[in-house]
């Protein structure tokens, strides 16, 4: 089945086949671009640990970390190395896993088919032992060590710890060095089986490609994939927070700090939605010209690291602040103040067209990358949209869905501080 999806307002366009091996393929030829991006990913993240397929008596529970193993160890077949494929052919190819799906792309300005080739082949020929999974866990290993000593890092995932009671996204992608132990080459084709399965996964290409060559390579190249009706279970998890607050010290140059609302997860098109209208939320709070944000900046409470994010996935959705203070709670004060008055006041109708516009252009900015647009292919695939509805979407709302969002979402009792002293800091 073949169909052409496109925008009504930027024009932009792509192909979106669903293969007869079972796999999702999108395409979007880019005229006037040299250069080609693929991504072949799978809906398979640290936190899918509990599953099993049509058949299975019992759920299958993995060790955490074990979908970042499982990518690291693709990377080996019983030939070579990918790596030493792709420098033959002068492309950049690498892969990243992370809470919700694993994918594996690369980048090139010639011989894209045969770098399609190389991607299709390697990520559908897994190949583990007992030898090479011993190898992979000192690697793994010493990458959560670098993590853990990472405070960005920490300083996110502490929060997500005081957020969460039982969702395993609190749980490192990499894992911990205990529970990277227990993963064994039986485990890793059980995972490999079951999330790897053509049904479950996304091939996405962009750029100066011919539709009907990639077609053709994926004709030859992709084994058809009986879809085995792969089931997923999370623990249930309480809409309360664990803890509000949790700080350590470390040796950094300035204390940072994370801020982030536990908001009600959703999934599809209403996920979509509230992603939009969450950004919105989050632009206003970090507003330069806002009242709130200059007086922090002429007290000398923040710098130009103040920004946010939006965090969502299976299960998970949050509003984050992060930056840089030496007073976190006098931040926290001044947000929640914040929050305050625009559920008081409301939206101002003017800010809200202004960010809504310089959203709209950072959309349209991305349809001219080539890397942007393979990626918003594949993300749209794992979330269940199509590739235009977010722009579709920022153009309908209104200030009164932002008003919505923070009234419902940003509650003071959802609200947790993680902070990452300096040694020097008294508490």
């Amino acid at each position: 089945m073949k169909e052409i999806l496109s925008s009504s307002r930027t024009g932009d366009s792509c192909i979106h086949v669903k293969h007869k091996s079972g796999l999702d393929i999108f395409i979007a030829k880019m005229n006037g671009f040299s250069g080609v991006e693929a991504v072949f990913a799978a809906k398979y993240g640290s936190v899918n640990t509990m599953f099993r397929n049509r058949g299975d008596k019992d759920y299958t529970v993995v060790p955490e970390g074990i979908a970042h193993f499982l990518e690291h160890k693709l990377f080996e077949n019983e030939d070579c190395e990918v790596f030493e494929l792709y420098s033959k052919t002068g492309a950049t190819g690498n892969a990243a896993t992370s809470f919700d799906r694993t994918a594996y792309y690369f980048s090139c300005s010639k011989n894209y088919q045969e770098n399609l080739k190389i991607l299709l082949d390697f990520v559908q020929k897994p190949f583990f032992t007992q030898e090479s999974v011993d190898k992979e866990l000192g690697i793994i290993g010493q990458e959560i060590q670098m993590t853990n000593d990472n405070p960005d890092w920490r300083v996110m995932f502490n929060m997500l710890k005081c957020m969460f009671h039982t969702h395993p996204v609190k749980i490192d992608i990499a894992g911990t060095q205990e529970s990277i132990a227990k993963i064994t080459p039986e485990l890793l084709y059980k995972c490999y089986d079951s999330f790897y399965n053509l049904n479950n996964m996304v091939l996405s290409v962009a750029g100066n490609v011919k539709a009907d060559e990639v077609l053709a390579i994926c004709d030859e190249y992709l084994r058809p994939c009986e879809d085995k009706g792969l089931e997923l279970v999370f623990p249930d998890e309480p809409d309360t927070i664990v803890k509000s607050d949790i700080r350590e010290k470390e040796e950094v140059g300035a204390s940072i700090f994370t801020l982030g609302w536990k908001c009600r997860p959703a999934s599809g098109i209403d996920r979509l939605k509230k992603n939009i209208a969450a950004a919105m939320a989050g632009e206003l709070l970090t507003d330069v010209s806002s009242d709130m944000y200059q007086r922090l900046l002429r007290e000398g409470v923040i710098n130009s690291t103040f920004v946010y994010e939006v965090f969502s996935g299976d299960g998970f959705f949050s509003v984050m602040l992060n930056g840089e203070t030496e007073q976190p709670d006098y931040v926290r004060e001044s947000v929640v103040n914040e929050v305050k008055r625009l559920i008081s006041e409301g939206i101002p109708e003017k800010d809200f067209r202004r960010f809504q516009k310089g959203m709209y252009a950072g959309l349209v900015r991305e349809m001219n990358d080539v890397e942007n647009v393979a990626n918003l292919m594949m993300s749209a695939y794992m979330d269940g949209v199509s590739p235009y509805d977010t722009i579709d979407l920022l153009t309908k709302l209104t200030p009164q869905d932002v008003h919505d969002f923070i009234s419902n979402e940003l509650s003071e009792d959802k609200l947790v501080l993680s902070v990452i002293e300096r040694m020097d800091v008294q508490s």
